[in-house]
């Protein structure tokens, strides 16, 4: 198995919540946050795309702006 090479966004400046992403041979995209590195998101590039597609939709907003993890 090839361990990702991981990268962080240049969004993130010195901050230490920061999204990293790594590519892997296969196609596959890993994210994860910079705070909780054991929790990886693996998708292909369709699938990253659907994602980011929705969230710009809205399709993931809450009523209210209201979060639904607190």
């Amino acid at each position: 198995m090839t361990t990702p090479i991981w990268h962080k966004s240049s969004y993130c400046g010195e901050g230490a919540n920061c999204l990293n992403v790594a590519a892997t041979p296969n196609d596959t995209l890993h994210l994860r946050e910079s705070e909780t590195p054991e929790v990886v998101l693996a998708a292909t590039p369709a699938q990253l795309r659907a994602l980011v597609r929705a969230a710009k939709a809205g399709r993931f907003d809450v009523p209210g702006g209201g979060r639904t993890d607190a």
